[in-house]
């Protein structure tokens, strides 16, 4: 079974940056396919980013457009950790972010909630106009 932790959420400006960390552990770590989503108050759980990786070999990466150009996603398997660098952070971007796992594995394109099978608590933040 795979455990997620997330950290590193926060309370940001308009036009800062933070970093989140997503740590996994309880399994080989090396291939797990990660996500991040994200909920802001009164909507669903929406998708941001997901990265597929081993080593310095990035098998599958990608972001949502209402993202892309500003956040970066990364891992380091050493660390058993997955990051997401969010930079020129905007109000809409306050929300609860949640680290999402496939512990079935394989590359290919996860961004419906349904993709994943194991959850992180999920981590505030909030960015202030």
């Amino acid at each position: 079974q795979v455990q997620l932790v997330e950290s590193g959420g926060g309370l940001v400006q308009a036009g800062g940056s933070l970093r989140l960390s997503c740590t996994a552990s309880g399994r080989t770590f090396r291939t797990l396919p990660l996500g991040w989503f994200r909920q802001a108050p009164g909507k669903e759980r929406e998708f941001v980013a997901q990265i597929t990786w081993s080593g310095r070999i990035i098998y599958y990466a990608d972001l949502a457009d209402s993202v892309k150009g500003r956040f970066t996603i990364s891992g380091d398997n050493a660390k058993n950790t997955m990051y997401l660098q969010k930079n020129s952070l905007k109000p809409e971007d306050t929300a609860v972010y949640y680290c999402a796992g496939d512990s079935r594995g394989g590359v290919r394109s996860r961004r419906g909630e349904r993709d994943y099978d194991c959850w992180g608590q999920g981590t505030q933040v909030t960015v202030s106009s």
